[in-house]
């Protein structure tokens, strides 16, 4: 992590934290989220010779997952809970084939896996946990055609929690 942060530090940005060694960052800083997201990609490939999905989000979108999670009030144990993070908005058309094929209806009497797509950000309520998804990254780039990273609930809340407390509002990749 220490890395990392010499990595973002490099970009200009400031108050630059790690959440454990989870490889979330977030800093304070010019730029929008996708461009200083597009520039630590391009930063980890050139220094530590490393080829990840980064995503990038401002404070107020970090801010607004808490509230925009409709899975929140339906779930008493967060492990159920994940966002997965798209490198943006996927087309309406791919959006709705992926809804086509969730209905949150009952199996043998337990809750199937459910998702929502809100703008860029995908609400995961896992009945199983992410290890027996059907949706996990891979499958949803496929069918958002997006680039894509997931973290817990617990994560999100921590790293909402940390870009809270950065003076200028933060940003989170």
């Amino acid at each position: 992590m220490a890395d990392l942060r010499a990595i973002v530090g490099t970009l200009g940005l400031e108050e630059v934290r790690t959440h454990l060694q989870s490889g979330n960052v977030v800093a304070a800083g010019p730029g929008s989220p996708p461009a200083l997201a597009a520039d630590l990609a391009a930063a980890l490939l050139a220094e530590l010779t490393l080829t990840v999905p980064v995503v990038g989000r401002s404070g107020q979108e970090w801010s607004a997952l808490r509230s925009a999670n409709p899975f929140v009030g339906d779930e008493d144990d967060p492990t159920r809970l994940h966002v997965t993070f798209l490198d943006g908005e996927p087309e309406p058309g791919r959006v709705a084939a992926l809804a086509s094929r969730v209905d949150g209806s009952r199996v043998g009497g337990s809750l199937v896996d459910r998702c929502a797509v809100v703008g860029a950000d995908v609400f995961l309520h896992l009945a199983g946990g992410y290890a027996d998804t059907p949706f996990q990254n891979a499958v949803l780039e496929k069918q958002l055609g997006r680039v894509a990273t997931t973290r817990n609930w617990r994560t999100v809340l921590a790293l909402s929690d940390l870009v809270a407390s950065t003076g200028s509002g933060g940003s989170a990749a």
